[in-house]
């Protein structure tokens, strides 16, 4: 049996830390990258000292810091992140505008439960994405003071991929409950979480 066959389980999900742990302010990496990718080909998180965005598909993972695209490497390390081996169980194609919401809940109608946990890849051609990046934090304070000095991003008409998670409300703290989504474009230049 090799690792990656040890490690990882059909439809299983691995996550390090918890989110509650990460708003508290703990921010050092435990995982780098090597060890993230040995989880998961796609995933979402942030690195050590909540510096930047963590977004994940198709085996390769980025890093978003101020609206900017850069590959990991090994070095990078997270001390919050949601990883899993992509396999597509539903796909449905939109064919006209929806903002937020009505995605959101369009979603909530494809998946047999929302008390269970997915992973959504959402492939289009944006007419707007609102994102933001967390910047680097030298003293650990809280996540809710620490998104202050959030930058935001805005993009418009931008063809993109977004990664991301809906966790069940009950297990808020574990992870973000509802709908936690991270963007890239697909030039891989530029993204961030996604706000709207």
């Amino acid at each position: 049996m090799d690792v990656k066959s040890r490690l990882y389980k059909p439809g299983e999900i691995y996550q390090v830390s918890t989110m509650t742990a990460l708003l508290d302010g703990v921010y050092d990496g435990v995982l780098n990258y090597d060890q993230i990718k040995q989880h998961g080909n796609f995933g979402i998180g942030t690195f050590s000292h909540l510096d930047g965005e963590l977004i994940g598909f198709d085996g390769n993972f980025y890093r978003l810091r101020g609206g900017c695209a850069v590959p990991m490497v090994s070095q990078d390390r997270t001390p919050f992140c949601t990883v899993t081996y992509f396999n597509p169980q539903i796909t449905y194609t939109v064919d006209k505008p929806m903002n937020k919401i009505t995605f959101e809940k369009l979603l909530k109608k494809l998946v047999p439960s929302e008390n269970l946990f997915y992973a959504v890849c959402i492939d289009g051609i944006f007419k707007e994405v609102n994102t933001r990046t967390v910047s680097y934090q030298e003293k650990y304070i809280p996540m809710t003071e620490a998104v202050n000095s959030q930058q935001t991003i805005n993009f418009k008409n931008v063809k993109g991929k977004i990664v991301g998670f809906w966790t069940p409300f009950y297990a808020q703290g574990i992870a973000v409950s509802g709908y936690h989504f991270h963007f890239i474009d697909d030039a891989l230049q530029k993204g961030g979480h996604v706000f709207d």
